[in-house]
């Protein structure tokens, strides 16, 4: 079915979302708070599932034209000791594909030129949401992908799920060398990643208790195996991103919200356009398990699918958001939960008992 729609949100949930809607032949509007796009260079890890969703939306071969694989990766103790060795190989054989690593700008771009060969979509940005009832009106759908503060999601479900802290914060930066070694070092209540991003660059992440300035960072790692202290010491604290860690509690009983009333039961006038929320709006996650960015393509990829096979009409809609739901939610949900758990075994000040328990993880 075909129909009009407005995402809220460009980040690369709502993006992605545009394009899948688009490819389906629906008229699109997305709308920005931001009066321009996030283009700061943390890299995403996209896993095979979420290239396959790529794939199907038609911007495949862009993301693989600036992304790198990931490959021989371990975890680590402070001195430079291999715990154990990260899944990445058992992914790629698994998937016949590797994972894959890229700056938040390349997929940006990626998206972006996606939009552009369907004509291009209004990009609205500057534009902030507060009343969504009313950017409802003369709508069939609209898109919450506003993020883990999504007022999408406060208007349609309340404000009982929101942000919650988790006592970390993360800072992020990209040093203009490779390491030689890629991974995670896991301490004492903190931890340091270090990932390819592109040739002659590194992408690093820095987890550490949330009261911990910049000035603080480069001594939390003092001591710590080679090249950690070299990449603080490369990259300028002026560039460096502090992300603080939080998550959506308590999750959301659904990711949608129909109204399939036939319009003779409704006032005139009354009738608000459905409702369904893609990536952090409906699940935002703790970055540990790399799985932000993948869960988000992968809720845009399950809707545009259900609502292209969908019949016309609002009960058509209603049945294809059932179906996105009943495909998406439990799984996000587990990711986020697993995510959230992995933080806490990271982040822990019991290094001895955590790192046992790694050493018996397969190699």
């Amino acid at each position: 079915m075909t129909g009009t729609a407005t995402v809220v949100g460009a980040g690369i949930g709502g993006l992605a979302t545009a394009i899948g809607l688009r490819r389906a032949g629906w008229a699109v509007t997305v709308l920005e708070r931001r009066t321009e796009l996030e283009r700061y260079g943390a890299a995403f890890g996209i896993h095979p599932t979420a290239q396959s969703a790529l794939d199907r939306l038609g911007v495949g071969d862009a993301l693989r034209d600036h992304a790198v694989p990931y490959r021989d990766a371990h975890i680590r103790t402070p001195a430079g000791r291999p715990l154990a060795r990260l899944p990445l190989e058992r992914i790629e054989s698994k998937a016949g594909r590797p994972e894959l690593l890229i700056s938040r700008p390349y997929l940006l771009d990626a998206l972006l030129a996606g939009l552009d060969a369907f004509g291009g979509v209004p990009l609205q940005l500057g534009e902030r949401v507060t009343d969504v009832d009313a950017l409802a009106a003369g709508q069939d759908l609209v898109i919450g992908a506003d993020g883990i503060r999504s007022a999408v999601r406060t208007a349609r479900f309340g404000d009982r799920s929101g942000p919650r802290r988790v006592g970390t914060v993360a800072w992020i930066g990209i040093a203009d060398f490779e390491s030689p070694v890629h991974g995670e070092t896991w301490g004492s209540g903190r931890f340091f990643g270090l990932t390819p991003v592109e040739p002659g660059r590194t992408n690093w992440y820095a987890t550490v208790p949330e009261a911990t300035t910049a000035e603080e960072l480069r001594a939390s790692f003092t001591g710590w195996h080679d090249p950690i202290p070299r990449i603080l010491d490369a990259t300028d604290p002026a560039t460096w991103i502090r992300y603080e860690m939080r998550h959506l509690h308590p999750a959301l009983p659904s990711f949608v919200s129909a109204d399939a009333r036939p319009a003779s039961r409704v006032p005139t006038g009354a009738r608000p356009a459905p409702v369904a929320l893609v990536g952090d709006a409906a699940h935002a996650m703790t970055p540990n398990l790399g799985q932000g960015a993948c869960t988000a393509i992968l809720d845009a990829d399950a809707l545009t699918r259900a609502l292209a096979a969908a019949p016309p009409g609002p009960a058509g809609i209603a049945g294809a958001l059932r179906a996105y739901d009943a495909e998406r939610r439990r799984s996000a949900q587990r990711t986020a939960f697993g995510s959230r758990t992995l933080h806490r075994f990271m982040s822990t000040e019991r290094t001895r008992l955590r790192d046992a328990a790694v050493r018996l993880l397969p190699g």
